[in-house]
């Protein structure tokens, strides 16, 4: 499985920026889709996940109402829309794919350890 992010860059705050992440090697029409960030010397952090066929998305309290997770699966990829920036949301953001196929309510679709396979990050940074 091979993930490939894009999209980030320099912005101010205030501003947008539109993360994709192209996937192959898995069908990814059966697999939910995460977002996570890591920012110098801090952990990685969950931010968005949607579910296989867009059922449901979650989302990180601190990105709530300014992010939005989307998917399209004849593209295979998945997208972060990211407006109203903050200097807070700097970090390396990565795109995971979930370890389960389809859908359970038993999934947190949050935890780190419940994606199996990641992209290598994309930096966002957000100037003040």
């Amino acid at each position: 499985v091979q993930l490939q992010a894009s999209g980030g860059g320099l912005v101010q705050a205030g501003g947008s920026l539109r993360l994709s992440c192209a996937a192959s090697g898995r069908t990814f029409s059966n697999y939910a889709m995460g977002w996570f960030r890591q920012a110098p010397g801090k952990e990685r952090e969950f931010v968005a996940a949607i579910t296989y066929n867009s059922g449901s998305t979650y989302y990180a309290d601190s990105v709530k109402g300014r992010f939005t997770i989307s998917r399209d699966n004849a593209k295979n990829t998945v997208y972060l829309q990211m407006n109203s920036l903050k200097p807070d949301d700097t970090a390396v953001y990565y795109c995971a794919t979930y370890r389960a196929a389809y859908y359970s309510q038993s999934y947190s679709y949050t935890r780190i350890s419940e994606f199996d396979y990641w992209g290598q990050g994309t930096q966002v940074t957000v100037s003040s």
